[in-house]
């Protein structure tokens, strides 16, 4: 049995996950469609770029993260319709993504989540250090995202799914309550939230673009980490939370719900109820953990190749 994954090049979270499989799989691997039984298409825009032949020719597996209302209506129906004619086998990386997909096709579809990089996630108990590093006083309460928040057509307008209007709403009683709040933001279009800051003056350190080693330090700092969204596909740092014991509440988006414990899932109404629980996401996160994450991916594919 040979997987080939699609290729992308977007500086995405999926570019590290296909390298990671490829780095972890190598007996099963190949970067050639061609000599594939199996061909993975990580991110579902991807399978325009295949050739058409291969994709016709051997069993298709095809990632979809979560859905957005345009994806139901007119374009976007037409675009996954065209797709759905070569796929073989859905993977989703949540329940909730997977009833949806229900919806759309009656192709098989497999919930398995996105395994979780020890390597790369994992606690720092020298906290003190860490703020001091990044010019955080430690006497600070920090609160941290680092999904994008704003829209790139217009670098302005909010990217309502990811729910920043909803992240300020929180932080800005959050300031009411700790009078050393900070907020510290990674990642690119971060620009609606910084604007609203400014406007507010509430204090952030923002680290735009930075490598996996200083993500897990500034997952480190952190006294929570507020994912905010109203859909998500994970999202990623919900795990990455767990795994490194960064205290973390969500709303109930993507696989929350089945990693945290329910005490640190909210909406806009309780949030302030919410409370993180470290040792459940932990142990919910560490299953994850290479080379376990990676067991139920080689049985849908030996599966695959047998139907």
């Amino acid at each position: 049995m040979k997987v080939y994954l699609s290729k992308i090049n977007e500086s995405w979270i999926i570019d590290r996950v296909r390298a990671e499989w490829y780095q972890y799989n190598r007996a099963i691997s190949t970067d050639s469609i061609d000599e594939a039984d199996i061909i993975w298409i990580i991110s579902p825009w991807l399978w325009k770029k295949e050739k058409k032949k291969a994709l016709r020719n051997k069993h298709v597996v095809c990632s979809i993260y979560h859905f957005e209302d345009s994806d139901f209506k007119d374009s976007g129906l037409r675009d996954f319709k065209k797709r759905d004619k070569y796929v073989d086998t859905y993977h989703v990386i949540s329940r909730k993504t997977s009833k949806e997909l229900e919806l759309l096709t009656n192709k098989k579809i497999i919930y398995i989540p996105f395994w979780v990089n020890q390597n790369i996630w994992f606690p720092i108990e020298d906290k003190d250090s860490l703020r001091s590093k990044y010019n955080i006083p430690n006497n600070s309460y920090v609160v941290g995202s680092f999904q994008r928040d704003t829209e790139g057509k217009d670098l302005i307008s909010p990217k309502l799914i990811k729910g920043p209007d909803q992240f300020l709403k929180i932080v800005t009683q959050l300031d009411q309550i700790h009078e050393n709040l900070i907020i510290l933001l990674a990642g690119k279009r971060r620009q609606f939230l910084i604007s609203e800051f400014e406007k507010l003056g509430i204090r952030y350190v923002y680290k735009e673009m930075v490598d996996d080693s200083v993500l897990n330090e500034l997952y480190n700092c952190l006294d929570l980490y507020v994912v905010a969204s109203r859909k998500e596909g994970g999202p990623q740092a919900i795990v990455e939370c767990g795994i490194s014991k960064s205290p973390i509440i969500s709303t109930d988006v993507g696989f929350a719900s089945e990693i945290l414990s329910k005490n640190s899932i909210f909406n806009m109404e309780n949030f302030l109820n919410a409370t993180p629980d470290v040792e459940v996401a932990y142990n919910n996160s560490i299953k994850l953990a290479i080379p376990n994450g990676f067991e139920k991916y080689e049985k849908m594919f030996r599966e695959a190749i047998l139907e």
